[in-house]
């Protein structure tokens, strides 16, 4: 007798990379208030503890309901996290006095906002888990996802700005004392559509075309989506004057089409799209000619638009190498620094080297969430995985080439290290999806009965003739 082996879930391994994370996020806080205050609290070390406990509720969760979900994913998210809250309380520290010491003893300000935050999303997510038992289910609901993606996203354009307006862009809903960013959870919500609706139109995309330098590019009455995600694109430019929106929401429409059809000639069609439509934005929009002209020399707007971008290439020109280490920096000096300019916060105070590390978390949690694509059997799971993990990318992407002038500034934050509740909540929400199909990739196939066994006296029997009978 063989007797089955039950394959490895790597729960422990999710286990102790949380706890690992716990105490470097710990670690960090650490410093950064014996280098601001010159004095120590024992708060941090119950911070550190309640960090632990909350993530070790999430991979509770992960355990009860996607038991065979890549073990690497929740503890990237969580040092991501914990990261950024470290960064956002050295900025608390800064901002307590002119000389960047005697700050609070304990956690105060916007890091204890984050917390709170971080605290509903982990909230969300295991309510996702729990709700989505099978991320299949979604498919049912494509097209109501996207009109309900596409009111949340374009709400706050048409809204009063009084209500809808933050540094120009018209991005948030203010009721009260609350403000919500809709577009980031209208991101899920599209990308959802936009999976269901490839599937349903498989053979639009993929039929035959014209071969040109050996590669078949659609017929123009085949462009119909490609053009409705562009048109979207510049209208959100144009009703909410957001770049960022705009270039992520066209950017993974393409991506997730490419995927669909593995066709070269897609990505050709929208990079042209992509031109023509700067091109026209150029010239009708004033607030994307101001993104360009402060992106093509900073320094000659610096005491205008270009300040913000100026002082983060200062940040990044002081951290160097290896930079100047937990609180040694002045990344405060840089407007919006714990928001869209936290990388030149932990460029400046980590060096290229801590930059890199946390590109490279992030390239570590997409690669997790496109092999899942890979892996799950279903396309509508594959477009729904691919789609998700390159809306990290395309964030990621879009705000470091920004910090580092490689593109205009955009405005958008960075998953999981930004301050702010719209995009912590969405993109937990996020993750969540992506374990869903992670587990349902590497959870086992159900094993099949085996025949039941039946006594040589019970068999049937049948009568066959011999050959030339």
């Amino acid at each position: 007798m063989t007797v089955a082996r039950t394959p490895a879930t790597g729960r422990g391994v999710e286990l102790g990379l949380l706890v690992f994370a716990a105490g470097l996020v710990t670690l960090a806080l650490v410093l950064v208030q014996a280098t601001q205050n010159q004095q120590l609290s024992r708060s941090l070390v119950y911070l550190g503890l309640a960090y632990l406990a909350l993530f070790g509720v999430a991979h509770a969760a992960v355990r009860r309901w996607a038991a065979y979900a890549d073990p690497l994913i929740l503890p990237c998210v969580a040092l991501l996290n914990g990261l950024g809250l470290v960064m956002i309380y050295r900025l608390d520290l800064a901002g307590a006095s002119p000389g960047g010491g005697g700050g609070p003893p304990g956690m105060a300000g916007d890091a204890a906002r984050q917390v709170v935050w971080t605290a509903v999303a982990v909230v969300l997510f295991v309510a996702v888990l729990w709700g989505v038992d099978d991320h299949r289910r979604l498919a049912s609901y494509g097209y109501t996802s996207g009109l309900v993606g596409l009111g949340l996203l374009v709400l706050p354009g048409v809204l009063p700005a009084s209500i809808s307006q933050v540094n120009g862009a018209k991005l948030w809903l203010r009721l009260g004392g609350l403000s919500i960013q809709p577009g980031e959870f209208a991101k899920i919500l599209i990308i959802v559509f936009v999976a269901v609706f490839l599937v349903n139109n498989r053979e639009l995309f993929t039929s035959a075309g014209r071969h040109v330098l050996g590669m078949t590019f659609p017929r123009p009455r085949d462009l119909g989506p490609l053009l409705a995600a562009w048109g979207l694109s510049v209208g959100v430019l144009a009703l909410e004057k957001e770049l960022g929106a705009s270039l992520l929401i066209f950017g993974v429409v393409l991506a997730m089409v490419y995927t669909a059809t593995e066709r070269l000639s897609w990505v050709l069609i929208g990079l042209a799209f992509f031109a023509a439509g700067s091109v026209v934005a150029y010239h009708l929009f004033g607030h994307v000619r101001v993104r360009v002209q402060v992106w093509s020399d900073p320094f000659d707007h610096y005491y205008e638009s270009g300040y913000q971008v100026a002082q983060s290439l200062f940040g990044l020109a002081t951290g160097g190498l290896a930079g100047t280490g937990l609180g040694g920096g002045r990344p405060e000096l840089v407007p919006v620094a714990n928001s869209d300019f936290i990388m030149a916060g932990i460029g400046e105070e980590l060096g290229l080297i801590g930059l890199a590390a946390v590109l490279m978390i992030y390239l570590v949690l997409v690669t997790r969430g496109v092999r899942a694509g890979l892996s799950v059997r279903d396309t509508f799971g594959k477009l729904l995985a691919a789609g998700l993990s390159m809306t990290l990318a395309l964030q990621v992407f879009i705000v470091t080439g920004g910090v580092t002038n490689l593109i205009p500034e955009t405005g958008l934050t960075t998953p999981f290290l930004s301050y702010g509740g719209s995009s912590l909540l969405a993109n937990y929400m996020l993750i969540a999806l992506l374990l869903r199909i992670s587990h349902a990739a590497r959870q086992p196939a159900p094993a099949t009965p085996p025949a039941p066994h039946v006594p040589l006296a019970s068999a049937a029997t049948e009568l066959v003739a011999r050959p030339g009978n």
